[in-house]
């Protein structure tokens, strides 16, 4: 299964957060699984640390090279992610949770989130 994480899940799992449940532990470690995170998660995390936002607890660069020691893959953000983004319904503003669903929606991928509002676009979504 190919499986992208949203941005706090993905930081949760780096950081052995006992907030990462224990189902999205066991699909995280599978070994069929292949974990992606995208571009747009960096960006979150970028933009929301130099704000200094307390649940961005790394910076963009730290977080990166977290993800690249756990094996994580990078999912770029393509042209046809963006032209996706504006057929999505409007359940939810967040620009970023919107390209994430927009990207597991156009590749496909299964989107593990903690957000019921972004679970609402597919049920392919995992919610934790």
């Amino acid at each position: 299964m190919n499986l992208l994480l949203d941005t706090h899940v993905a930081l949760w799992a780096i950081t052995d957060s006992p907030k990462l449940p224990q189902k999205a532990r066991d699909l995280i470690a599978s070994p069929k699984t292949t974990v992606w995170v995208s571009a747009a998660n960096i960006w979150e995390i970028a933009i929301k640390h130099s704000l200094g936002r307390g649940d961005m607890p790394v910076s963009s660069q730290n977080a990166m090279g977290y993800f690249k020691e756990s094996g994580y893959r990078f999912l770029a953000i393509d042209a046809e992610h963006a032209i996706a983004v504006e057929a999505l319904p409007a359940h939810h503003q967040d620009p970023f949770d919107r390209m994430l669903v927009a990207q597991a929606l156009v590749e496909p991928m299964r989107l593990m989130t903690h957000d019921p509002v972004v679970a609402l676009y597919s049920d392919t979504i995992i919610k934790i």
